[in-house]
């Protein structure tokens, strides 16, 4: 019909691998193996992490130079290795790397990806045609010394390296903004809750700095995972052997990578051990489920001593950053801390898969390396946001109703437990019982039954004195 657009059908050109003949896009820097995969995993539409892709980059600019200096990779062929994966790493080319996340079992989609995508830029750069694999071979020359069984495992440890290197220093924003608030917040007394219920008064920068130390703790922990992602069994190739590596391939590129990257990496003393065995995963992934154990009960706190404004403890105000209500005028939710619970939720779920896949290898090879991959790095790239946005518009304005803390700490009959060493448990319950009966102050009954003196009940009832340790009326020199 006259107007409508003419259809041209897209240049392809045609790559051959072990299993035939197969057309792919002329324009392409990925090759026939590549097409395979994209056409037999269209699963969920999340495509390599960049780091992953960074990292596998990375192994293959390493094995090309260090084949290169032991005489195994022909020097015009690897300058030209380099300098395409050198482009790569400089961000080019990312929309390359076409294979879902979900995949062949190891990797081998994502690893022969990576070497068809520098193979047939690496042919551009020696003046040839994207797959004419004569003068660069995906696999002869950009995998050489390699195998996806020992490339993905190391992928994945860079990888690791570098998020977590990028949210540690989230994570330690976060623990300042808890301990500048504790500091803040130092002079406030409030009553302290356990079982939900009035429990013995604490200070509100306790309670800020306690969430302070705890992020302390939780960076030294997953700091001490890092490490074991520091061991690399790279030059074991398929099983660990080291069939097809040079002797000198291991240490020479854990050196290299090692000056690449800024990490001191080492070489494993077992390789069939790295290769097998995901437990430096697991480990990543056990102190992240930690921290997201705590950040969600840390929420879970701020949302509580946020509600209101009316009808719940509103001891503290969380920023407003947006309304809450598409019905209800005025409302404003704890929306960052609900955000931290889901991302906290989340990182938990992915650390039941990441141990599930773990366990799942058999003999030589865990297949389930992908899964691992996008779980763990997703699970750091998620927190490492989360938390950043987490700290900067929600905790860092967090203020405090000072005066409502303290009427609900001088409120609280568990104000009682400072009498136990001065009258006793049994008479301190007895008067909790009438103060609860009659809705009165706790102070006042004790005053009106005389059980103490206006005097002795002010010195062992002073809230200040109370949040330490000590006990309640007397001096307490250490």
């Amino acid at each position: 019909m006259a107007g409508l657009p003419v259809m041209t059908r897209k240049k392809m050109r045609m790559e051959k691998d072990s299993l035939g003949e197969k057309e792919i896009p002329e324009d392409a820097y990925y090759g026939v193996q590549t097409q395979r995969a994209m056409e037999n995993f269209p699963v969920s539409g999340i495509r390599a992490h960049p780091t992953m892709i960074r990292a596998t980059v990375l192994i293959k600019k390493a094995a090309a130079k260090v084949n290169m200096n032991l005489g195994m990779l022909e020097k015009k062929k690897g300058e030209a290795i380099l300098k395409a994966a050198e482009e790569i790493l400089k961000e080019k080319l990312q929309n390359q790397f076409v294979v879902d996340v979900f995949q062949a079992g190891a990797g081998t989609s994502h690893n022969m990806n990576t070497n068809e995508v520098i193979a047939n830029r690496g042919i551009e750069i020696l003046g040839g045609k994207k797959g004419d694999y004569s003068s660069i071979h995906p696999n002869d020359d950009v995998n050489m010394s390699q195998s996806t069984n020992d490339v993905i495992p190391t992928a994945i440890r860079l990888a690791g390296l570098d998020l977590l290197s990028q949210f540690l220093p989230n994570l330690e924003r976060l623990k300042e903004a808890f301990f500048e608030k504790g500091r803040a917040f130092d002079g406030i007394v409030k009553s302290g809750r356990t079982h939900l219920q009035d429990a013995v008064p604490v200070r509100l920068g306790q309670e800020f700095g306690a969430y302070g130390k705890m992020m302390e703790s939780h960076s030294r922990r997953i700091a001490n995972a890092m490490e074991e992602l520091k061991v690399l069994g790279i030059g074991g190739t398929a099983a660990g052997t080291g069939m097809n590596a040079h002797p000198e391939y291991p240490q020479r590129m854990v050196e290299f990578l090692s000056k690449e990257t800024g990490f001191e990496l080492k070489e494993a003393e077992d390789r069939f051990e790295a290769m097998q065995s995901m437990a430096p995963f697991v480990a990543v992934s056990s102190a992240l489920k930690n921290l997201a154990v705590d950040l969600t009960k840390i929420a879970n706190d701020l949302r509580l001593m946020d509600s209101g404004p009316r009808t719940g403890l509103s001891e503290i105000h969380l920023p407003p950053v947006q309304p809450g209500s598409s019905i209800m005028p005025g409302k404003v939710n704890p929306v960052m801390a609900e955000m931290l619970n889901m991302v906290c939720f989340y990182v938990i779920g992915q650390d039941l898969t990441i141990t599930l896949a773990s366990q799942a290898g058999q003999l030589e090879l865990n297949v389930m390396m992908p899964l691992i991959a996008f779980s763990l790095l997703h699970s750091i790239e998620v927190l490492k946001n989360g938390v950043k946005a987490f700290t900067e518009r929600c905790v860092s304005g967090i203020t405090a109703d000072e005066e409502r803390c303290r009427e609900y700490a001088e409120r609280s009959v568990a104000l009682a437990t400072a009498l136990n060493s001065t009258i006793g448990y049994q008479k301190a319950a007895e008067a909790v019982k009438e103060a609860i009966a009659k809705g009165k102050p706790l102070r006042r009954v004790i005053e009106e039954k005389k059980i103490l003196s206006s005097e002795d009940l002010k010195k062992v009832l002073d809230l200040q004195r109370l949040t330490e340790i000590g006990i309640p009326g007397q001096k307490n020199e250490k």
